[in-house]
């Protein structure tokens, strides 16, 4: 065990010194980028920084600065000593893999309020002076003596690109869909809508209440004359006119802005003038999850309440088709329940097992299905081994079906809430795509939601 203890004002003597030695390495640089949120190129990207000698030597320098006041504060005075003020001069790089001294000695003391002042020094592995300057502290003057702290080993991991990214790249030149947004009366909803027709993804056909997306626009900055906008007295209406637009061919796509899903959806599954099909309509939310190795997809957590086994059908196709669209290849399609075993009592299991009879009879076609399985041995190949489960499905799945709607709507709050996981979403089995997300969304969810919207819709065409 070890100690950290100061020396209090009386027992500090001038010429007195204290020295503490680093070598600075790349996990350094990075480490320090991330507390400063510093991210210049001079200061992070060695490259860069090669043909810029003079941020370098400031961005390296200030790393080795910092150990001066590790030195202050563990070491002379040490703990509790309060920082006044400190002057430094940068003359030389610090360089990836210089090996520093830093060394603060004592050169005077003022007795009245306890100032101590103190001259430092960094110098490389060469006995090249890279820092001198001059710092002045309160010392303490009651004695500190504390077990020294084991800190943590910190290690950074690059953050991988968000695969929305790589769907957006892979729209090519794919004509825009023309959307219409549906009461984007929020900052959100239009940044989103916006963002989206800058990357090419739609053409938006604005609907609400002119005078709050106008407000909406100017709060958030964003100039909105280029675009249609179709003025209503409230979102009941905009919805209303949105469906007309899609049943009329006027627009490809639907997008929900500031509203509730069931206030949008309810033109939209009516029977007369909306825009049923021949299969049941359902939401697919897909899920980029940092601890999995390939997006997921949930499906239904947001429109069937409780799902028939014939509306289920159609809930897997539609995930399934999909998938198809987005060019993943044949998905894994796991029917969830709350155990991996068929139990009359629990009617998911029933269902779940019917689903997979009905793919081997080719009803649901174009994936591999298992179920039911747990939710744990879905996505978990030692769960699936532990519990004895081996297929191509379990602790490999791509689709997630959930039984009904308050445990997918759970699932996904708990993913995006509590794990930070991005979503983006979108309702199949329409005529037109309908592009739904949670309200709360972000930019890039509402982005990766169009450009879902636009490959499935242009390739299934």
């Amino acid at each position: 065990m070890t100690y950290i203890e100061n020396h209090v004002f009386d027992e500090l003597i001038i010429g007195e010194s204290a020295s503490l030695t680093r070598t600075l390495t790349q996990e350094d640089i990075n480490l320090f980028a991330v507390m400063s949120g510093d991210v210049n190129p001079a200061h992070v990207d060695a490259e860069y920084a090669k043909n810029d000698m003079f941020h370098k030597i400031i961005a390296h320098g200030m790393w080795g600065a910092s150990l001066l006041s590790t030195v202050l504060g563990t070491e002379l005075p040490g703990p509790g000593t309060i920082y006044l003020d400190q002057t430094l001069k940068f003359e030389h790089p610090v360089a990836l893999g210089d090996t520093v001294t830093v060394t603060l000695e004592i050169i005077n003391k003022l007795p009245e309020k306890h100032i101590v002042e103190l001259d430092c020094r960094c110098v490389n592995q060469y006995g090249t002076v890279v820092i001198r300057g001059l710092a002045t502290v309160i010392a303490p003057t009651t004695k500190i003596k504390r077990e020294r702290v084991e800190l943590p080993t910190v290690e950074l991991k690059p953050k991988q690109e968000h695969w929305y990214h790589r769907l957006i790249k892979a729209k090519n030149s794919l004509k825009p869909l023309k959307t219409a947004v549906v009461h984007p009366v929020d900052i959100l909803s239009l940044k989103g809508a916006i963002s989206s027709a800058q990357e090419g993804l739609i053409t938006p056909v604005l609907v609400g209440p002119k005078q709050k997306i106008s407000q909406a626009a100017k709060e958030a900055n964003i100039d909105i004359s280029a675009y249609e906008l179709i003025a209503t007295e409230h979102s009941n209406e905009a919805a209303d006119i949105a469906v007309k637009l899609a049943a009329t061919k006027k627009v490809e796509a639907i997008m929900k802005g500031k509203i509730h899903t069931e206030e949008l959806m309810k033109p939209i599954v009516a029977k007369e003038n909306g825009l049923r099909t021949g299969r049941r309509m359902s939401h697919v939310f897909s899920l980029d999850v940092p601890n999995y190795p390939k997006p997921i997809f949930l499906t239904d957590a947001a429109i069937n309440l409780f799902p028939t086994l014939r509306e289920k059908c159609d809930i897997v196709q539609n995930a399934i088709d999909l998938f198809h669209a987005l060019e993943l290849g044949t998905p894994n399609v796991a029917i969830l329940s709350a155990v991996e075993t068929v139990n009359e009592k629990i009617p998911s299991t029933l269902d779940a097992t019917a689903l997979c009879k009905m793919a081997e009879r080719g009803q649901i076609t174009g994936g591999v299905l298992d179920g039911p399985l747990a939710f744990d041995n879905a996505i978990s190949m030692e769960s699936a081994r532990e519990k004895g489960i081996f297929s191509p499905v379990a602790g490999n799945a791509d689709i997630l079906v959930v039984p009904d709607v308050e445990s997918g709507n759970m699932l996904y709050k708990q993913m995006t809430y509590l794990s930070g996981i991005e979503a983006a979403g979108m309702v199949l089995g329409a005529h037109v795509p309908i592009i739904l997300t949670s309200r709360g969304s972000d930019e890039l969810s509402r982005k990766a939601s169009c450009v879902m919207a636009l490959l499935y819709a242009r390739r299934q065409k």
